[in-house]
Order: C-alpha cells, then sequence, then structure tokens
C-alpha cells in the first residue's frame, strides 16, 4: 500500500463525518454538473472518496464507476450506494495512475478535489483525455494554492513527511488553465466562489 492510500485510510472515518465546508457551492457544482449527465451517459469519478457524490449522480446515468486508492474510503462508499438503492455504481481501488479502461471510453470524467493532490497533473490531465469519448467532458474541482497559499508548498513535505498532510501541488488558476488547454481540453465553464475557494471547470475534449 502507498503512503497516500495510508494516509486517507487513516482518515476516512473522520472524513465521512466531516460536513461540507460550503453546502451552497457544492450544491452549485452539482446542479451544473448535472447539466451534462444523460440516461445513456458512462461516467467515471477518480478519486469518488466516500462515495457521496457518486451516490447522487449515479441514478441519473447509464453507468457510474467510482475509483480511489483507499479502501477504506471505498468500504464506507460501498456501504452508502447500498442504502441508497443505487443499482448502477461500481468502484474500483486504484491509484489514478494505476487505472486502466481497456476497450471502454467515458462520456464524463469527474475529479472533485484532486488534481491538486497529484504528483503530475499534467500526466493525468493526458490520461483523463485518453479515457474520454470524442466531445466528452471533463468536470473538476480543484484548489488553485498558489494564488493565495504558495508558502503551502514550503510546509506540506514536512506535513507528509510526519503523515500529518496528502501530496499537495502547489500551482496558480492560470497554470491549470494552461494545463487544461495544453492536454486537449477546451474549457467550456468556469467558477470560482470566492478567491479562497477551489476553481471549479468544465471541460471538452477537443
Amino acid at each position: 500500500m502507498n503512503t497516500t492510500a495510508k494516509f486517507w485510510d487513516k482518515l476516512a472515518p473522520r472524513y465521512a463525518t466531516m460536513p461540507i465546508a460550503d453546502e451552497a457551492a457544492y450544491q452549485e457544482k452539482l446542479e451544473i454538473t448535472r447539466q451534462y449527465l444523460q440516461p445513456n451517459s458512462d461516467v467515471l469519478e477518480l478519486g469518488c472518496g466516500t462515495g457521496s457524490t457518486a451516490v447522487l449522480h449515479a441514478p441519473t446515468v447509464k453507468h457510474y464507476l467510482a475509483v480511489d486508492c483507499s479502501s477504506a474510503m471505498l468500504d464506507l462508499a460501498r456501504t452508502k450506494a447500498k442504502d441508497s438503492g443505487v443499482g448502477n455504481l461500481a468502484f474500483e481501488q486504484a491509484t489514478v495512475d494505476e487505472f486502466t479502461s481497456p476497450g471502454v471510453r467515458f462520456d464524463v470524467v469527474l475529479a472533485l478535489s484532486l488534481l491538486h493532490l497529484l504528483e503530475d497533473k499534467e500526466a493525468v490531465l493526458s490520461r483523463i483525455h485518453g479515457f474520454l469519448k470524442p466531445g466528452g467532458v471533463f468536470i473538476s474541482s480543484t484548489a488553485c494554492l498558489g494564488d493565495r497559499l504558495a508558502y503551502i508548498k514550503y510546509i506540506a513535505p514536512i506535513g507528509r513527511f510526519f503523515g500529518k498532510m496528502p501530496l499537495v501541488k502547489v500551482f496558480t488558476v492560470a497554470e491549470l488553465e494552461y494545463s487544461m488547454i495544453e492536454a486537449g481540453f477546451a474549457i467550456e465553464y468556469q467558477w470560482q466562489p470566492d478567491p479562497k475557494k477551489a476553481v471549479f471547470m468544465v471541460a471538452r475534449k477537443r
């Protein structure tokens, strides 16, 4: 098990009880996402955590695959799905780097609160581009700490060494936009509730 999975396994029970930091923003993101989900959509969510968003969206699409590196997070997610009676929602344990979809392409890929927790977002964006069908949509919500908390890049490695923080990458909104475009996406929608919040993007595969 890698250190990232260990971190999230340990955090899972407490994470599951944490309230949503900005409920109004979360509901707005759900509503915008629903505009891109169709009854015949095949959807992939990377970094699904405890499955709260997956359980809400899965009933509106044909099939929903939710992936996370943490077995503890996925245990909680499976329980949520079972309790909610969602039958078209599947889970898979894998890191973003490990996940493959041989012969399968998706209409929509979600990565919520994920890109800033990855070692190489450019490589991941390229892989996500490959997961999508032609004209498919990538929906993300990303903390761009370089615009306001650039000093995190210095303290995050210390926190990670002591197991108190996950891997955190620091970049700006402009840098994320550039990475998206370079990966072959056209940004259709972008929203940031305020400069201290994550930036929400809808990007279409070119």
